[in-house]
């Protein structure tokens, strides 16, 4: 039985990402109190037909004493072999009051209270906070669209294999953030930028000129053999401590040239030593799968927000 966990910040997109795996075949169930966990897992496993892939969403509408033993009950669950993925979404806090504001909805935590809406989220997220440290994969949904969201689900969640790590290297440019799924974090901005050659401009790090440029540099090189060195030397150590997902970001300032050129460079290397290795670049909204064939770059899909 596969047991996914789906929790985060209430308009982050966690009822988009239940539906994604109701379509993909998941039995899903909304708004599952925590302490039922224990009694879904026996009901499933003593049906009839065992239902082999199951999906719920637990978040700040349970109670909180049942949020507070969540730890204990996941722990439970995996001592009895159940498989469990914990996902959790999470957005920037001034997206969410844009979010809300645009819909006139109400946080599930200003019912019945005298919160504010921007003391509800920052209390929301308090409330979550075990569930967040326990996650095997966070999404930030900060700049995702509806369908960039539901593919994230698709590849990452419903296609991930037990005890498989799956590698994560993503772009992106400082000026917008650190992504806040990243697990480590190299800093590009000390190479040479192509940014600052007119013709080489709105170019990204997957043309071929944005490449020659950046490879007549040995400072480049060695960049790109310390990261790759330095993945290589921790993987297994993360692969062995049992870790579902590790996300490698690398930033430069605008994640468009030099981070990007890294990290399809990085991505195509790992794809031949390990299965499940992924490419995202965040400020170009590309986001694939990679082998070691892997197919050209695809252009980047039309945005459509929550």
């Amino acid at each position: 039985m596969q047991l996914v966990i789906i929790s985060g910040r209430s308009g982050s997109g966690k009822s988009i990402a239940l539906q994604a795996l109701e379509d993909l075949g998941f039995y899903a169930i909304d708004n599952l109190p925590a302490m039922l966990l224990g009694s879904l897992a026996d009901e499933l496993h003593s049906g009839p037909t065992e239902q082999s892939n199951v999906a719920v969403s637990i978040d700040a509408r349970n109670l909180p004493h049942a949020l507070e033993r969540f730890p204990r009950l996941l722990e439970e669950l995996r001592q009895r072999g159940v498989e469990c993925q914990v996902i959790y979404l999470t957005t920037d806090a001034r997206i969410l009051l844009e979010r809300y504001s645009a819909t006139r909805r109400r946080h599930p935590l200003t019912k019945g209270s005298n919160m504010t809406l921007a003391e509800a989220i920052d209390s929301e997220e308090q409330t979550l906070t075990d569930i967040r440290d326990l996650a095997d994969l966070i999404i930030d949904t900060s700049r995702l669209s509806v369908h960039e969201l539901r593919g994230r689900i698709a590849d990452q969640v419903a296609s991930h294999r037990a005890r498989q790590l799956t590698l994560t290297v993503e772009s992106f440019g400082f000026k917008r953030g650190v992504p806040m799924d990243a697990d480590i974090v190299f800093d590009a901005r000390c190479l040479p930028n192509p940014y600052w050659d007119p013709s080489l401009r709105s170019g990204t790090g997957q043309d071929a000129n944005i490449i020659a440029f950046l490879e007549q540099y040995p400072l480049v090189a060695d960049m790109y053999a310390d990261i790759l060195g330095w993945i290589e030397r921790w993987l297994p150590a993360y692969r062995d401590s049992h870790r579902s997902y590790l996300t490698v970001a690398i930033g430069c300032t605008g994640g468009q040239h030099r981070s990007v050129y890294l990290a399809e460079k990085l991505a195509r290397q790992l794809a031949n030593q390990q299965p499940a290795v992924r490419l995202r670049h965040r400020e170009l909204g590309i986001h694939r799968a990679l082998t070691a064939a892997s197919p050209a770059p695809s252009a980047p899909p039309d945005r459509e927000g929550f």
